[in-house]
Parts: C-alpha cells; sequence; structure tokens
C-alpha cells in the first residue's frame, strides 16, 4: 500500500502521524510511505531520517493527497486538506466530529473512508489510540492551570501547592478516567488540594485504592458539581462520552458564581466542551476570561509536547497502520470489531451512531457499508 504522511497544519501543531521508526516497521511488510518535507521538524527529525528508514520525502502535501491510498495524520484535516481528498481514499486520524458539522459534512461529499482514533476500542475496554494523549493532556492540564493562577495571566495569584502555613489551591477534577488520573498524578504531586468527582463508583474506588486520602472523592451529582466548582481554585474538565459531543457539566450561570480569577482547563474541548462557556483556542492565543474566570481552552493540547506525544501516540496507532496496510482497509475492518469502531465516514456515509445522532444523520451500519462496498 501507499500511505502518505503531510505535514501537519493545525495551528501550532508539531506532531507527525508517522515516526519514522514506524515507517521503518511499515516498510519492512513491503509497504511505501510519502512523507511531506519537513513533516517530523517538530519533534526534531529530518527528511534526511526520514529517507534513511524507507520514506520518499516529497515537497508538498497535494502530491501525497493525489497518490496515496491512505492518510495517516494526527489532528483532523483542515478545510485545504479535506478539499484534498479523493473517494475511496483512506484517512486514520482523530477526527472528533460530533462538535464539528464543517468537518463532517466535508469528509461525508468527500467520498473517503474515513477511521477515527478515538472511536476505536479495544477487547479490554477502553480507547487505546485516544488513552496516549489523554495521558499526555491529563498531565498537561494541571501545568496550564498552574500557569493561569499566576496573576500575570489573570489568575487568583496563587501557588498551586501553597508553602508551610498557606493553604494550597483546591483542584476539582470532573471525571476519574484517563484525563483525571494522570491529572491527579501531577496535581497530588505539585502538593495542591484535590478532589475528583466521577458518576462511576466503581471507578472512584478504583481511584481511591491507587491514591489513598491524598485526594478526596466525590460521587458526581449536580448538587455536588456545583458545591465544588463554586469552591475551586482550578477545575479541570476530562468527562468524554466516546465519539459524542461532551456534556456541559458547568454552566455559565455556575462560572458566573466561581472566585475571580479561578481557572477552568476544558480537555474535552476536542468533544466540545464540558463548561457552557468553552470555546476552543489555540497554544498561540491559549486563554480568555469570561465573568473573571479565566478559561484554558487548547484544542490540541498534547501538540504542546509534539516529541512525547507523536511517539506516545505511534506506540498505540502503529499496529493499526500495519493491519490496515497489509490486509486492506475492507478486510481489516471485517476481521476486527474494535477496529471497525473508528470507521465513522464511509464513502458518503456516516457510520458511527453518536456523530449522526449528534448532527442529524442518517446512520449506516459500519459493518452493512463494508459489506455493500
Amino acid at each position: 500500500m501507499l500511505i502518505g504522511v503531510p505535514k501537519e497544519i493545525k495551528d501550532n501543531e508539531n506532531r507527525v502521524g508517522l515516526a519514522p521508526s514506524s515507517v521503518r516497521e511499515l516498510s519492512h511488510h513491503g509497504h511505501n510511505i510519502l512523507v511531506e518535507q519537513n513533516a517530523g521538524v517538530g519533534i526534531g527529525v529530518t527528511d534526511e531520517e526520514y529517507e534513511a528508514v524507507g520514506a520518499n520525502v516529497v515537497a508538498t502535501a497535494a502530491e501525497i493527497f493525489e497518490r496515496a491510498e491512505m492518510i495517516v495524520k494526527v489532528k483532523e484535516p483542515q478545510a485545504v486538506e479535506r478539499a484534498m481528498l479523493q473517494p475511496g481514499q483512506v484517512l486514520f486520524t482523530y477526527l472528533h466530529l460530533a462538535p464539528d458539522p464543517e468537518q463532517t459534512r466535508d469528509l461525508v461529499k468527500s467520498g473517503a473512508v474515513c477511521i477515527a482514533y478515538e472511536t476505536v476500542t479495544s477487547p479490554h475496554g477502553g480507547l487505546p489510540l485516544l488513552a496516549p494523549m489523554s495521558e499526555v493532556a491529563g498531565r498537561m492540564a494541571v501545568q496550564a492551570g498552574a500557569y493561569c493562577l499566576e496573576k500575570p495571566h489573570g489568575g487568583l495569584g496563587m501557588l498551586l501547592g501553597g508553602v508551610p502555613g498557606v493553604d494550597p489551591a483546591k483542584v476539582v477534577i470532573l471525571g476519574a478516567g484517563v484525563v483525571g488520573t494522570h491529572a491527579t498524578h501531577i496535581a497530588v504531586g505539585m502538593g495542591a488540594d484535590v478532589w475528583v468527582l466521577d458518576r462511576n463508583l466503581d471507578v472512584l474506588k478504583a481511584h481511591w485504592q491507587q491514591f489513598g486520602r491524598s485526594t478526596d472523592t466525590v460521587f458526581s451529582t449536580q448538587d455536588a458539581v456545583e458545591r465544588h466548582v463554586f469552591m475551586a481554585d482550578l477545575v479541570i474538565g476530562g468527562v468524554l462520552i466516546p465519539g459524542a459531543a461532551a456534556p456541559k457539566l458547568v454552566t455559565a450561570e455556575m462560572v458566573k458564581n466561581m472566585k475571580p480569577g479561578a481557572v477552568v482547563v476544558d480537555v474535552a474541548i476536542d468533544q466540545g466542551g464540558c463548561f457552557e462557556t468553552s470555546r476552543p483556542t489555540t497554544h498561540a492565543d491559549p486563554i480568555y476570561v469570561v465573568d473573571d474566570v479565566v478559561h484554558y481552552c487548547v484544542a490540541n493540547m498534547p501538540g504542546g509536547v509534539p516529541r512525547t506525544s507523536t511517539f506516545a501516540l505511534n506506540n498505540a496507532t502503529l499496529p493499526h497502520v500495519v493491519t490496515l496496510a497489509d490486509k486492506g482497509y475492507k478486510q481489516a475492518l471485517l476481521d476486527d470489531p474494535h477496529l471497525r469502531q473508528g470507521l465513522n465516514v464511509h464513502k458518503g456515509h456516516i457510520t458511527y451512531k453518536s456523530v449522526a445522532d449528534d448532527l442529524g444523520y442518517d446512520f449506516r451500519d459500519p459493518l452493512d457499508a463494508l459489506k455493500n462496498d
């Protein structure tokens, strides 16, 4: 198979779909790889390093989209990239379609086969291609929150961990999943007063067993969310409904009643955000203020640490890229029901139920779409 890796063009996005080690693996399997010039510069990898492991470096993304049978990216295709997609071409990347009707419309119109990292499942449960970036984003969320709490950045002027004789910041984490767990690691390590809310008692018990008395766990209700958000210095939103828009757990009215100078970090912004006042921001302009509350809502947080993120992501995605290339997308998806869960758009049809429901499309069962391909 001819596989294409374009340079990411989203604002301050320096990750790359395939690292050189992944290219070498695919070359070993007999596949040909096109890599756009300077695609790896953001992770400190040169074109020569790609060529040394078998890639053909080309000058433009247009050539990749014109020639490749499968495109492997990191972030959702931007408008100029969507315009270059071809009918039947396979796109394997993060999509986050539910809060993005324009992207969804363009992908449906393209006739391409679009497989989303974030909805691929695992035989053991969970979302294995989303997890590594959730780990990164959870850890970064605390760093970003601590930075925003500083007075020059609009915050209360608090040190997250306090000092002897002075209280630490109260950090409230909404969701005890992958994001919440990794955010807890960092917040506890920095000495914050950490409170974690979730609706799943088993998850809360596991969190308690892992962290013990270094955190407080709370069963999430509307009353509990409101009570703890009002007292918080930093709130981190890490809730997720696979493939669907994130639930708005914190309303605009609740934000109005938060402490002036408090900070919210919305890690769920890729799926629309879990704060009613959230809107996507970029690494170039990451924060804004609503009702004296600082909002950090960068939609590609792991792109801020692209080297770590690229290798972590490739560790998870490479086996699936190899399978898609070795078998062809149709057979690979028919053989593996967990990889098939990643199929969001197939030749003009929405094949992921939550996306269809959220955006008002007719849903086509992915198995039916593939069998009648």
